[in-house]
């Protein structure tokens, strides 16, 4: 979300002054292109957190 907002106000669509948090840094420091593909990256069917795996290993000392 704070990628297309961020390209919002890059291209005029939306003032620069009502971004907030990571829409504000990221507006200043990217360019037009890469918020572009920022914003386009699809989240669906996407996990919500890496798996974490339970097997542990034995050291033979």
């Amino acid at each position: 979300m704070a990628a297309g907002a961020a390209l919002a106000a890059k291209r005029g669509k939306k003032s620069k002054s009502s971004l907030r948090g990571a829409s504000k840094s990221m507006a200043k420091s990217m360019s037009e292109k890469e918020l572009k593909k920022m914003a386009g990256t699809k989240r669906k069917n996407l996990p919500k957190k890496k798996s974490s795996s339970k097997s542990k290993s034995k050291k033979k000392s």
